[in-house]
């Protein structure tokens, strides 16, 4: 009996692992984020519960409660086990670090189990379960045990990189930040400057200082001429060291909102980080605001800064924009550079404007109007950030990447661009801290314009819902759904004959 409780709390502990494993990569494995998870998700340890109230009553009792301990046990092996079938949206990546907790975590685990089984030697049978009983712990007292393994190894690759970075002098290191729109620029700056130069840019959201390491160790070559990287960002200090690794010499900052307010805890922490890189580059080389947004604006440093947008007053500045289903037509002007009749396929308002500041900076470095003209023709979105695509007379717009109270807004603005009927796709925004509700309130009313809204999960989109009532939204053209696919399929029968335009606005990650 105990051995089978001990094969079998091992087995279901491998299927709590697997899927705390992913949550815990998935919140850069800080163990506060961990614990906010498990507060968040109760059924996560539910069944560890269980256990230990059977636990409790077979060392009372042994007989029958050991056996029901044993029979749930070997539900929850199979139940968890199977949960390793689940397809997720972004996977667990089995990475070194993954491995290296495992381990400590196993190791925990064996000195748990011979304190379990000298329990149950004592008559509490119930003692086999432990490893399962404790299994979400673990994780956490291996994460806390391998802090210094994880720090030293962090130093390594860190050094690693900036002696890399040391060796190429003649670098040009833009760094490019952002509440929001920090990928997009770095997609289209790249674009415009590859063709002239030897570019190398940081992959897909690779943003942090261990994923910028990672693509200087991995991919920088003696060739490359200019480092295009993104900084993100979700606590004061975080733009900082990713300015300590890289010492940009051009800086730029796309807009200033209300993002991750759960971790920056308040609207001055964003401001004060995001100017870490105007900070940074100052008396190394320009810094580019998106002259657009208001609080870059008002806090705007006394440095040498060139102000892109839509605006005016701005020094580079897009105008006359036309946009429809084929694209984005604009005029542009900065200094002495007028180009005409620029086309795009890309759409937007806040695109344009990000496109603007890619412009300027890629004139700075030496480009020709030309170029970019050609350029601009090549551009694609980056991926799930406004990308277009066409599917018969159905035209979706999918921004599903990381939404954000201005980006979404934006988002919506383009969307009423297009004829036809209009619908928004929409699971809210997350990481918006106390005014996370508020928020989403306000986007649902900001959405009543649309024909038809279909909401992705009951709870999460409550606020929404209300906004969108409270606008006058007719309920009957309302649809709560409990995935995208659905919704999607919904909309993209509900036109007839006429167009269609679907917005998905955001899509919430694996540990939401």
């Amino acid at each position: 009996m105990l051995v089978a409780l001990s094969i079998l709390a091992w087995i279901a502990s491998a299927g709590v692992w697997r899927r705390h494993l992913h949550m815990f990569q998935l919140g850069g494995y800080r163990s506060a984020a961990q614990v906010h998870w498990l507060g968040q998700h109760r059924s996560a340890w539910a069944g560890q519960i269980m256990a230990l109230f059977l636990a409790v009553l077979a060392g009372l009792w042994p007989q029958p409660w050991t056996m029901l301990l044993l029979i749930w046990l070997a539900i929850m092996a199979a139940a968890l086990t199977w949960r390793w079938r689940y397809r997720a949206k972004k996977p667990l990546v089995a990475t070194a670090r993954v491995w290296r907790l495992v381990a400590c975590a196993v190791l925990v685990g064996l000195i748990l189990q011979i304190v379990g089984c000298w329990i149950a030697s004592l008559g509490a049978g119930g003692g086999g379960a432990i490893v399962y009983i404790l299994s979400p712990l673990l994780l956490l007292i291996a994460n806390w045990i391998n802090q210094p393994i994880e720090a030293a190894v962090r130093r390594h690759y860190l050094n690693q990189a900036k002696v890399l970075l040391a060796g190429q002098p003649g670098l040009t290191k833009i760094g490019i930040t952002g509440s929001y729109g920090k990928t997009s620029f770095k997609y289209y700056l790249t674009c415009l400057l590859e063709q002239h130069f030897n570019v190398l840019m940081t992959p897909a959201s690779f943003n942090t200082p261990m994923g910028i390491t990672k693509t200087i160790r991995g991919q920088l070559r003696s060739t490359d001429q200019i480092f295009v990287c993104e900084m993100g960002a979700e606590r004061v200090g975080d733009i900082a060291a990713d300015c300590d690794l890289v010492h940009p010499t051009i800086g730029v900052i796309t807009a200033i909102g209300e993002q991750h307010l759960a971790t920056f805890g308040s609207q001055a922490a964003i401001i004060a980080t995001k100017l870490e890189l105007a900070q940074a580059v100052r008396g190394h080389g320009p810094l580019y605001l998106n002259g657009d947004n208001a609080l870059l604006r008002q806090h705007q440093p006394d440095q040498t800064v060139v102000l892109y947008g839509l605006a005016t007053d701005n020094d580079a500045r897009a105008f006359d924009l036309r946009v429809d289903r084929r694209g984005s037509r604009f005029n542009f002007s900065y200094g002495s550079h007028q180009l005409i009749d620029l086309e795009t396929a890309l759409v937007g308002r806040h695109t344009v404007e990000n496109l603007a500041g890619a412009i300027a900076v890629a004139l700075d470095l030496g480009v020709s109007d030309g170029e970019i003209r050609q350029r601009l023709r090549r551009l694609e979105a980056a991926p799930h950030r406004l990308s277009l695509r066409q599917q018969g007379n159905v035209t979706i717009l999918d921004d599903a990447y990381n939404s954000n109270p201005a980006g979404a807004k934006a988002a919506l603005d383009t969307l009423m661009l297009f004829d036809g009927r209009r619908i928004l796709i929409t699971p809210g925004m997350v990481a918006l801290g106390s005014r996370q509700d508020e928020l989403n309130r306000q986007f649902g009313a900001q959405a009543a314009v649309v024909d038809q809204v279909f909401l992705v999960g009951q709870a999460q989109t409550a606020p929404i819902k209300q906004g969108l009532l409270e606008a006058g939204f007719p309920a009957d053209r309302l649809t709560v759904v409990e995935n995208v696919n659905g919704a999607i399929e919904q909309a993209m029968s509900s036109g007839g004959d006429q167009p269609i335009a679907i917005l998905l606005e955001n899509d919430l990650p694996d540990n939401y």
